[in-house]
């Protein structure tokens, strides 16, 4: 049976998931598929930042730069479980350096510009302060002296002539805030579904058929199609009998680094700074962890790419410079991850230049393709919401139908009704306690990790009583439980690679990944087979990350 629907989103990273969200809320009936789990592609490889992107300001693109820092403002309100206030150091080595090149990449010059001084960054800053005046949330920005600056972080290259420190904002959790998302738009619109490993199938113009996770067909007849397959746009517009060629990626790989003087170094901040050939580069403490970060080549196939060496390397000679009071080496990476930026095609132009601005590319019905195909193309992960909102406009109209919900200050999944100040976090902390039996401390943990749907875990901890995890004891096996029945778990490695940080922040050891095997198993009705492969299959995984044994 073909089912007739108002949108079909292919794609179910952050740019679909958003979308996805605000058509729901105007009460459309919407699809949305992935070939594998929600949120694993490009939107699982991000430097985890939400930022206004100061780097876009050395291109011209303000208007970019004005959109990306109220988003991040809006985030910090609307999911202040995932998104939290990062402060921010940039070192300076000279005082007047990069003007006249930084003049020539304004003028639109294909090459990068380095070796940016004191001035050019004041005045950066104060421009940035300036576009990110809107609903503001986090201070302005300040100069520390060199003197301050080492007491303030003595490893720092002794060679700086100063400091600029400013905030941007860094994601906790992208995958779950991806998964929230989706969810929100389901209670939104109940006719509406989202389906993870869900293989396109093909079309005749008239319905698209999928092979759900279950094995079973689906055909939807859609009015629009939306294509948010970010790298894999043009191979999933050519399924459809629609070859584009819209994408020109750019690979960003990533490193996690086990280093705690380097957290007692960075103490909360971030250090955002030029390495050695001009390329700028960042590290932050990620749940406990140092996260570096990140390259800029140019590729072509996103099912393939991985960290290499050679940027692993990179790195670690990155860090040498920059922190020469401490030693890094590889024994301290406990995972490496690599994505596809969804670019749009640049010939000739170098990637760290290379726009971040999104649109929206429309072919028109044609020949037996009965409905458009909208692709999203570009666009980062702070803009994903305001993104959303100029293509459901967009659809709305082609629809016939105006908008009747903004999505700008509509909470996220666990920011609804999430606490807004110390007072009415302790009050949270108390009801949650009383409800559910846990401790304050339990309660505070779940509370940061997921939101207001803490209280849902923690009641499933009550009744579920199941012990920790030996290696991991801040989480439980109850806990882990709530999330396979009620977070569209298929397979293992969406449980401890995305819905949790387990493997990410390398603390997921082979004893602990069995017992979570185990319970998955119980909870899904896998047979000692299908565990066992699971387990394989994500073990393999995790190997190719690089994640340190434990």
């Amino acid at each position: 049976m073909t089912e007739d629907i108002d949108v079909l989103i292919l794609g179910a990273g952050i740019n679909g998931a958003g979308l996805f969200r605000d058509l729901c809320e105007q009460g459309l009936r919407v699809v949305i598929t992935d070939k594998a789990d929600f949120g694993s592609g490009t939107s699982a490889a991000p430097s985890r930042l939400i930022h206004g992107g100061i780097k876009y300001l050395e291109t011209g693109e303000f208007r970019l730069v004005a959109q990306s820092t109220l988003e991040r403002n809006l985030l910090l309100r609307n999911a202040p479980h995932c998104v939290t206030p990062l402060p921010t150091v940039i070192p300076i080595f000279s005082w007047l350096k990069g003007i006249p090149a930084a003049l020539r990449t304004l003028a639109g010059s294909t090459t990068a510009p380095r070796s940016r001084g004191a001035v050019l960054i004041k005045i950066g800053l104060a421009l940035y302060d300036f576009y990110g005046a809107r609903h503001r949330v986090m201070p302005r920005h300040a100069l520390w002296s060199r003197s301050h600056a080492l007491r303030k972080i003595p490893p720092l290259n002794a060679n700086i002539v100063a400091a600029g420190t400013y905030y941007d904002a860094k994601v906790t959790h992208p995958e779950r805030l991806v998964l929230e998302l989706l969810q929100d738009g389901v209670k939104a619109s109940p006719a509406s579904e989202a389906l993870n490993y869900a293989d396109l199938l093909g079309t005749d113009g008239s319905s698209v058929r999928v092979r759900a996770s279950d094995g079973s067909e689906r055909a939807f007849r859609p009015r629009i199609v939306v294509n948010a397959a970010g790298p894999w746009i043009d191979r999933v517009n050519e399924a459809l009998g629609a070859p584009s060629h819209l994408i020109g990626g750019t690979k960003g790989s990533h490193i996690l680094v086990d280093h705690p003087e380097l957290i007692r170094a960075l103490g909360g901040r971030m250090i955002y700074f030029e390495a050695d050939d001009g390329r700028i580069c960042l590290v932050f403490d990620y749940l406990g962890r140092a996260l570096v970060g990140s390259t800029d080549i140019r590729a072509t196939d996103p099912d393939t790419v991985r960290c290499e060496d050679n940027e692993i390397d990179y790195f670690l000679q990155s860090l040498r410079s920059l922190l020469p009071g401490l030693s890094f080496d590889r024994s301290q990476i406990v995972y490496a991850y690599s994505g596809v930026r969804p670019l749009p095609a640049s010939d000739g132009t170098a990637p760290g230049l290379i726009s971040r601005d999104h649109s929206a590319p429309v072919m028109e019905p044609e020949g037996a393709r009965a409905w458009p195909i909208v692709s999203l193309v570009g666009g980062k992960w702070t803009t994903f919401r305001g993104f959303a909102e100029e293509v459901s406009d967009m659809l709305l109209i082609r629809l016939g139908l105006s908008r009747r919900k903004s999505t700008r200050e509509l909470p996220i999944g666990g920011g609804h009704g999430f606490p807004a100040d110390s007072a009415a976090h302790a009050g949270w902390i108390d009801e949650a306690v009383w409800a559910t039996g846990a401790t304050p401390a339990r309660a505070a943990t779940l509370l940061s990790r997921y939101g207001t749907t803490a209280r849902a875990v923690l009641l499933h901890e009550a009744t579920h009583p199941a012990p920790p995890l030996a290696d991991a004891p801040d989480y439980t096996l109850a806990e882990l439980d709530w999330i396979v029945r009620n977070e569209s778990v298929v397979h293992l490695d969406d449980l401890v690679m995305r819905r949790t940080a387990l493997a990410i922040t390398g603390r997921l050891s082979l004893r602990d990944l069995e017992s979570i095997a185990d319970m998955a198993a119980g909870a899904l009705g896998w047979e000692a087979k299908r565990r066992d492969g699971e387990l394989d299959v994500t073990q393999a995984k995790l190997a190719e990350h690089r994640l340190r044994q434990n």
